[in-house]
């Protein structure tokens, strides 16, 4: 598989949720995600990633109703179910399918009113291989000004 086009996927993914459950007394604004990605399985093995830092921005309406920013991968062919939102935290399963089939988990602890600690779980089958993904964040929050970073538009509703 591209890396190129292996870490867009992923990046979007990363970006999207790891930051999502900011809760509701995380705050709208600029987050800074720093990603990590390891991965075992699969046809070849692949050399642990650098860490990716990106910019997000949160509007207060993603924080109402997905905790923080949320956008589907792979063109919005990824669902997430079995949203739990609470006060220390959010969890849920991701299904996505399209240019790649991947199921996961996702668990978010809120470490304070401006971090977040993101864990995505993730198996992604290709082909008769099966290739596990690990993918550890940490979102801080910048301030309330998102400057030029624009908002991640709200998927449509179920």
């Amino acid at each position: 598989m591209n890396k190129s086009r292996f870490w867009m996927i992923l990046g979007c993914c990363i970006i999207a949720l790891a930051a999502q459950a900011q809760g509701q007394s995380r705050k709208p604004g600029l987050w800074e995600v720093t990603m990590q990605m390891s991965m075992s399985g699969g046809p070849a093995n692949m050399p642990q990633m650098p860490p990716r830092t990106s910019q997000v921005c949160v509007s207060q309406a993603m924080i109402d109703k997905y905790g923080g920013p949320y956008s589907n991968p792979q063109q919005g062919q990824c669902q997430i179910s079995d949203l739990s939102v609470t006060a220390t935290g959010m969890t849920a399963n991701l299904t996505c399918s399209g240019q790649m089939n991947m199921n996961g988990t996702v668990q978010t602890t809120f470490v304070d009113a401006n971090t977040t600690k993101t864990t995505i779980q993730m198996s992604v089958q290709m082909g008769a291989n099966t290739m596990n993904m690990t993918m550890v964040s940490t979102g801080t929050y910048k301030g309330p000004d998102c400057g030029s970073v624009k908002p991640l538009a709200m998927p449509a509703s179920k």
